[in-house]
């Protein structure tokens, strides 16, 4: 065959082959990088003026930070924080169910005492409390001041004060039920009982949990405030020893420490129960 017969000989179409995959170039964010070095050389400067500055005798925090009276102040903060929670809660409870109640008495009851009690500064209702004997001298025949020791004080006024608030988080919590399944618990004949244990509190919780956690941190760290009623709690402890040695910011720092301590372990804590109770939703991490 000629090789002008081969030139005029049909050749076979060329089969495309897969397209180009495209490359994918990351977007260079140049300030997000640039912010970030510059918030760690800040925060590196800040940790090297905190461990180098003698001004802070971290030594003499060393000494206090685990003394037998800076531990029973810890004691007696983590004992009001826990008996305030649960009171609180308690009464809170009530105060929400009042709130929810068709009786307009009960609603109106639950109303006035959440907005008195949410008016009132808590320093204030201390001090009230404190100097509640001036108004009553004596109760049932016992002298007001015999009855309310300052421990009961702090624990009276900061119940009240936590009741307000624990108050509209359950209210709150309940509301986030959906109706619907309420209604269906009734169709299906199940006990008032059967339905707030089985269907409204388990939902009620997750919206309930992560105020009442933060609730727990702040009241741990406002019964800092009954120190002004010489109740023996850390800062109190804290304030007992620098009023003697005169070394204030080693032991504010000391009492700091322990805050910082006790706050991160109830977090931990709030963390893994949000888990809990977020379990089946999705929402669990």
């Amino acid at each position: 065959m000629s090789s002008d017969t081969l030139a005029q000989a049909p050749t076979a179409p060329e089969i495309p082959g897969p397209p180009a995959v495209p490359r994918i170039v990351p977007q260079r964010r140049y300030g997000q990088w640039t912010a970030a070095v510059v918030v760690l050389v800040l925060l590196g400067l800040a940790l090297d003026s905190v461990v180098r500055n003698r001004a802070f005798q971290w030594d003499v925090v060393a000494e206090y930070f685990t003394t037998g009276s800076v531990l029973r102040g810890l004691w007696l903060t983590l004992w009001l924080t826990a008996v305030v929670m649960v009171l609180g809660f308690a009464l809170g409870t009530l105060l929400a169910a009042f709130r929810l109640s068709a009786n307009p008495v009960l609603r109106a009851v639950g109303w006035g005492y959440v907005w008195l009690f949410r008016s009132i500064p808590i320093l204030v209702q201390l001090l009230l409390w404190f100097n509640i004997g001036a108004l009553y001298p004596t109760v049932l025949g016992v002298k007001t001041v015999d009855l309310l020791s300052p421990v009961a004080v702090a624990v009276v006024g900061l119940t009240l004060h936590e009741a307000a608030y624990a108050a509209e988080v359950v209210r709150g919590g309940i509301l986030s039920v959906d109706r619907g399944q309420i209604e269906a618990a009734q169709a299906l004949g199940l006990s008032r009982w059967h339905r707030w244990r089985r269907i409204v509190l388990p939902q009620a919780m997750r919206s309930i949990v992560p105020p009442a956690g933060n609730m727990l941190i702040g009241t741990l760290k406002g019964t800092s405030i009954v120190s002004v009623i010489a109740v023996n709690d850390l800062l109190f402890s804290a304030q007992l020893i620098y009023h003697r040695t005169y070394q204030v910011i080693p032991l504010l720092m000391v009492a700091t420490l322990w805050y910082a301590v006790v706050t991160t372990v109830l977090g931990i804590g709030q963390a893994y129960v949000e888990k809990y109770y977020a379990r089946g939703t999705g929402g669990a991490r």
